[in-house]
């Protein structure tokens, strides 16, 4: 009776040691006696001990940091760039039997095509167009890495330092590109605005009156202050009679 007890808690231990739970976002690889017999998909299974062993796998989006590492462009400047990588894992069995360690695999590969991603870019080219060059990384780490049974899904870059003698040429640079705009926009206006004074000097000299209406108008904006005093070396009547004059000693 004794050794009944004892072979029911062995089979009950063994039973108990056996179950294993694979979450929904997960697959456990089961390997017998060392070898891959199947993938187990979520929810109660069972593994027998000692002869079998499962390794769990996430399959969810996963994300990994690239260091920050230096940079030589294609114009001899020196950056730190890093970036992250999202991705998951696509065949997980591959994922195990293929590569030790996929996680710290496509790491230092995502480091590697970044270098030399950026080291056949200008400066400009690298500050400007983040979203080309994220791209350009994604495509080389996950072809290399589709035999591995990850997808690499989107590659953003996220710090790029310059040098600080850089950056203070670059914001002059900036500065003296603004105040080039500047002068420019004030050089349009000065022109558009002699060429309004010329077409109202044209229309009040062919305007009869105009003059008249002009020297009123600047009377008026004077306003009644007493502290504003105002000489006319001569009226208005005796110029009209002179440019009068002017006219016909001309058409004489």
């Amino acid at each position: 009776m004794l050794w009944i007890n004892i072979l029911l808690s062995v089979v009950g231990f063994l039973v108990i040691i056996s179950i294993r739970v694979v979450n929904q976002y997960e697959r456990g690889i089961v390997l017998t006696l060392g070898k891959y017999t199947g993938i187990r998909n979520p929810g109660l299974r069972f593994v027998i001990p000692i002869l079998q062993r499962m390794i769990r796998v996430d399959i969810r989006v996963r994300t990994i940091d690239i260091e920050k590492q230096q940079v030589m462009t294609r114009d001899n400047v020196p950056v730190n760039a890093n970036g992250v990588v999202f991705f998951r894992v696509m065949k997980p069995e591959d994922a195990v039997l293929k590569v030790q360690d996929y996680e710290y695999a496509i790491s230092q590969y995502s480091q590697t095509a970044l270098r030399d991603v950026i080291g056949g870019m200008n400066l400009d080219t690298l500050l400007t167009e983040r979203q080309q060059i994220g791209e350009e990384i994604r495509v080389i780490v996950d072809k290399e890495t589709d035999q591995w049974g990850l997808d690499v899904q989107v590659i953003k870059l996220q710090d790029i330092e310059v040098p600080d003698d850089l950056k203070r040429i670059m914001s002059r640079q900036a500065a003296a590109e603004r105040e080039k705009r500047a002068n420019i926009i004030k050089s349009e206006g000065d022109k558009e605005a002699a060429k309004n004074l010329a077409a109202a000097a044209t229309t009040m000299a062919t305007s009869k009156g105009a003059m008249q209406l002009r020297t009123l108008q600047t009377l008026d904006g004077l306003g009644p202050t007493a502290s504003n005093t105002v000489i006319m070396a001569l009226p208005v009547e005796v110029m009209e009679f002179f440019q009068q004059l002017t006219l016909k000693k001309s058409r004489d």
